[in-house]
């Protein structure tokens, strides 16, 4: 009889497996969206438990589960959480995520690891996707709002994908954090320049793209700041004004599903008043696939809205587990000896 073997894989091991690649967390984000318009994904819309409530949380908690076929099949979810709290308490992160895989066929799990750093790799590595068919070839500047978690990946992100990228614009409300972050990469990734910024307004101004990757509930990005031909990448539920969608030339999302039902998302908003419809969008597996077009000309304003597709941390998260298993990283555990009632 076969035990069921789990594989915990603490950060640590997760980061020694390799998960610190982008290049390789951007194949692995292109690989399954190809899954997802092949039909060889299984992605249902996340649940989403907020205390006290979905709109007024204070800290929250995301079951999103997934089915990826691939060359080794797998199920699992993530489970995703965050709090305010954590945020005000030096050395704890604001997010702190588990993800759990299992082999399809038997249901016994095969794998618990942190998630945490794949929620970051993943997240930066989806705008990346996004901003390869979404943005200007000939990008140079780009301006991220945010120098958290997400501003560290999303640095490596934009490097990965953008060839003609020269300036890094880094704008924090915590201006130390954005100091901060920006000396870690300097020197560090060949030609591009990260600034620290001290002025939203201008540094939206300058720039070819523009992503916001805050914790912000209020929108602050605004039409009139951007250039004509930008490329906007919201990473969060509500940080653009509602004329910067409407008026964009072409949008894109990760999940129509999931962010035309989520409470307090822009998109939600939109489509509850009439204003955007599924037909009116592309989904990112629709963009990889050549479904659907991305940017069709340098004189357009693009718009795309991620909020995560649990999918995309089940792959990541099982490819570490292969790396992992190769390089004999991690804890061996057992989840019995021998089953009572079966």
């Amino acid at each position: 009889m076969k035990k069921p073997e789990i594989l915990f894989l603490k950060q640590e091991d997760v980061v020694a497996a390799g998960l610190l690649d982008m290049k390789m967390v951007l194949d692995v984000v292109e690989e399954t969206c190809l899954g997802l318009s092949g039909g060889c994904v299984i992605n249902p819309p996340k649940i989403k438990l907020g205390l006290p409530d979905n709109e007024n949380w204070t800290s929250f908690f995301m079951s999103m589960p997934a089915y990826v076929k691939g060359n080794t099949p797998v199920a699992g979810f993530k489970w995703a959480a965050e709090s305010k709290r954590n945020a005000t308490v030096p050395g704890m992160p604001y997010g702190v995520d588990v993800v759990t895989l299992s082999d399809p066929d038997t249901v016994y799990p095969k794998a618990i690891m942190d998630g945490t750093l794949i929620t970051a790799m993943r997240t930066s590595a989806m705008a990346g996707v996004m901003a390869k068919r979404m943005a200007r070839k000939n990008s140079s500047t780009v301006c991220l709002v945010g120098a958290g978690v997400i501003g560290r990946t999303m640095i490596m992100a934009m490097n990965e994908v953008l060839p003609e990228l020269k300036e890094i614009l880094l704008r924090d409300l915590n201006e130390a954090k954005a100091e901060d972050l920006a000396s870690e990469f300097r020197g560090k990734i060949g030609k591009v320049n990260v600034v620290p910024s001290r002025d939203l307004e201008e540094s939206v101004r300058k720039s070819d793209v523009v992503v916001t990757e805050t914790t912000s509930r209020t929108p602050f990005l605004k039409r009139a700041w951007l250039k004509d031909n930008a490329t906007v990448i919201q990473m969060s539920s509500y940080e653009i004004e509602d004329d910067v969608l409407l008026g964009a030339d072409r949008v894109a999302v990760d999940n129509w599903e999931q962010l035309s039902r989520g409470a307090g998302t822009l998109v939600k908003k939109l489509a509850d008043e009439g204003k955007l419809k599924r037909e009116d969008v592309a989904e990112i597996h629709e963009l990889v696939s050549g479904e659907k077009p991305g940017r069709r000309g340098d004189d357009e304003l693009t718009v795309s809205c991620l909020h995560g597709v649990g999918a995309i941390d089940v792959a990541v998260a099982n490819r570490i587990y292969e790396m992992a298993t190769e390089k004999g990283i991690g804890q061996r555990l057992v989840l019995w000896d021998n089953p009572l009632w079966v």
